[in-house]
């Protein structure tokens, strides 16, 4: 290997192997020590660190190369760019006025929002009505302009007779919810996993058909113990990280 060390990758066989290469290599790249060699090991090194073939890991790098991150060269090598940097990541933290304040930078677009029946997979959180209020939101990184994440939002519709759609091009729901519609919200539980891009969220997140997104889940509680409002954003993978602190007692 060269001045240049890739960290170790414990891999995962649920996910495309490919992708997960192309992130710790990313990884490694962005947290490099800023005299460390720009050159790459070859294709054959990499693969052999990651036990993985190297048509795998051609397309892993194909995937930094596309971004930016390093450029290749006939002869020479791969080589990292000296500009490349870290994009701004997605957090989620711990506090709803931190859930707001996290969205506070990007550019959103309604897309649509209207009268719904309850749909099947979320009829569990809304057992006393038959229908809801379905907004969907496009967002875009507020420097580069690139599609961030997409929302859908299932909102009582008591309560979505008070909301405005122009106030959520330039508020997310819970803020919304809380500050305009005046719901007293109680908690938020969320749930993220990984999931393939559909044909939908390939076309509006600009990610290729099947490639890894995260799928997060935020169900928004009223004082009463109701759900008020189950918001469901497919994150690209590369603009979102979760972030859990656990403190000791």
């Amino acid at each position: 290997m060269t001045a240049f060390a890739p960290d170790s990758l414990v891999l995962n066989r649920k996910l495309p192997l490919w992708y997960q290469v192309s992130q710790s290599l990313r990884a490694s790249i962005l947290g490099r020590a800023p005299d460390a060699s720009l050159r790459l090991p070859t294709e054959e090194q990499l693969a052999a660190h990651y036990g993985v073939s190297v048509l795998t890991m051609r397309q892993a790098l194909k995937e930094l190369e596309e971004e930016g991150l390093i450029s290749r060269h006939r002869r020479r090598g791969t080589f990292i760019e000296p500009g490349a940097r870290r994009s701004t990541p997605r957090r989620l933290l711990g506090s709803i006025d931190a859930i707001v304040a996290q969205q506070s930078g990007e550019r959103t677009t309604v897309l649509g929002h209207g009268t719904e029946p309850v749909p099947g997979e979320l009829a569990e959180y809304f057992p006393e009505t038959t229908e809801v209020v379905a907004y969907r939101r496009l967002r875009r990184d507020g420097e580069s302009g690139e599609p961030s994440n997409w929302a859908e939002n299932a909102v009582l519709p008591e309560l979505a007779a008070s909301i405005d759609p122009a106030d959520l091009e330039r508020w997310p729901m819970t803020k919304v919810l809380r500050d305009v519609v005046g719901v007293r919200i109680s908690r938020i539980t969320d749930t993220v996993e990984a999931r393939l891009a559909d044909p939908e969220t390939a076309a509006l997140l600009q990610v290729p058909l099947l490639s890894p997104i995260l799928h997060y889940t935020g169900v928004t509680y009223d004082r009463e113990g109701r759900v008020v409002d189950v918001a469901r954003i497919r994150y690209r993978g590369d603009r979102f990280s979760f972030t859990v602190t656990v403190e000791a007692q």
